[in-house]
């Protein structure tokens, strides 16, 4: 098999780690690929690097894929989301100021309740609350415009600014926000500055939010199968091994280096075992699940969740564009086609009600040995992809 170099692009995010271990420790090079990673200063460049051919594959979003199928964003090219990176892994914060109205009410940062944060951001700030965001069509939007419009928090009360994750902290200190959704390490990054103090992790709202993408431009992956088929399966192989827990050290600190975050690894490690330091003052929280890579069908591309987002961006940009369109750059046929070969058990069916798995649940699939795992939204609803809210 002839090696080919793949170049790809990605964020300095620790839910990149998938295509970093890939590359550092061979899983490409076993699938006759190399990649050549390239680092993006913001989700926009990353975007466009992608649309216009800069690189074949990227780490993205995964509202990004479904927003430009619907006409959204200004960007053309057709994107497919060929697997899913990461589930899980944003953090809500507060700057200082919010953190101390909150602190003098009582409020307990217990970092577990949705309801109870809402409820207490409202009652110290009722009005024009601005958080940050990394991006205007990604997770954290949708995370924050979901619990704002389901609680007493309200839509209207909120205001969504786009940030770069690396310039988070910098912003909130500055006073340009008031607080922010982010992906980690870029929220520790403010609590370590002494900047912000986290409140919510996102799996609070969600607990089995597709965070990001492999994203291709749809007609490389159709041409390329080949090589589409080895990228997806290194990424898998790294995902499999970050997933073990023995390999949480080695993988914070190859993410620490220079050339990827560049940050510490004690940082890093936080996102990676899920045990979150909330402020300055030390307070420590074990977040099970806080970032998941593999195990119950993680990164397989479910068209529900797709058609999930596609839904709340169509609500929310009142846009008429067809929804099973977008939901089908979610490409569960390529995942399939590309995974057959592997030991992988995947699921017999490419959509479920998303929101309905309370408790481990065992789901027909390939070998007969899947569990699903819980993928609750806060306030107990589901979507149906065959009946949309």
């Amino acid at each position: 098999m002839r090696r080919v170099t793949i170049p790809v692009a990605y964020m300095p995010l620790v839910d990149a780690a998938p295509l970093i271990i890939a590359h550092e420790l061979g899983f490409a090079e076993a699938e006759a690929i190399g990649l050549d990673l390239v680092p993006a200063p913001s989700w926009s460049s990353l975007r466009d690097m992608l649309g216009f051919g800069r690189v074949d594959a990227a780490h993205m979003l995964s509202a990004v894929p479904v927003a430009m199928r619907m006409g959204l964003g200004g960007m053309g090219a057709a994107l497919s989301a060929v697997c899913v990176l990461s589930v899980n892994g944003n953090v809500i914060g507060v700057g200082r100021p919010l953190e101390a109205k909150l602190r003098a009410t009582g409020f307990a940062f217990d970092f577990t309740d949705a309801r109870a944060a809402a409820s207490a951001l409202k009652a110290v700030h009722a009005d024009n609350l601005v958080f940050g965001v990394p991006f205007p069509f990604s997770m954290h939007v949708e995370l924050l415009r979901y619990w704002a419009e389901r609680t007493e928090l309200g839509l209207d009360s909120i205001e969504i600014r786009t940030v770069p994750p690396p310039l988070m902290a910098e912003a909130l200190e500055a006073g340009d926000i008031d607080a922010f959704c982010v992906g980690e390490p870029w929220g520790s990054v403010a609590v370590d500055r002494g900047v912000g103090a986290l409140l919510l992790p996102g799996r609070a709202i969600w607990q089995g939010a597709p965070e990001k993408v492999l994203a291709t431009r749809t007609d490389w992956a159709e041409t390329e199968p080949d090589l589409l088929g080895r990228l997806i399966r290194a990424v898998w192989q790294a995902s499999r091994w970050l997933a073990k827990p023995d390999s949480r050290i080695t993988a914070a600190q190859i993410l620490s280096r220079e050339e990827y975050l560049d940050l510490p690894l004690e940082l890093i490690d936080r996102a990676l075992s899920g045990r979150m330091i909330l402020s300055r003052r030390g307070e420590q929280r074990d977040c099970d699940g806080f970032l998941r890579f593999q195990g119950a069908a993680a990164t397989f591309p479910w068209r529900s969740q797709s058609k999930w987002l596609a839904h709340r961006l169509a609500a929310a940009h009142g846009t008429e564009s067809d929804l099973e369109s977008a939901a089908a750059v979610f490409r569960s046929d390529l995942y399939r086609q590309h995974m057959a070969q592997t030991d992988a058990d995947l699921p017999g069916a490419s959509a479920k009600v998303e929101g309905a798995i309370l408790h481990p649940t065992a789901v027909a699939s390939s070998r007969g040995q899947l569990n699903l795992l819980p993928d609750r939204f806060f306030d107990g609803a589901v979507f149906d992809p065959d009946d949309p809210w």
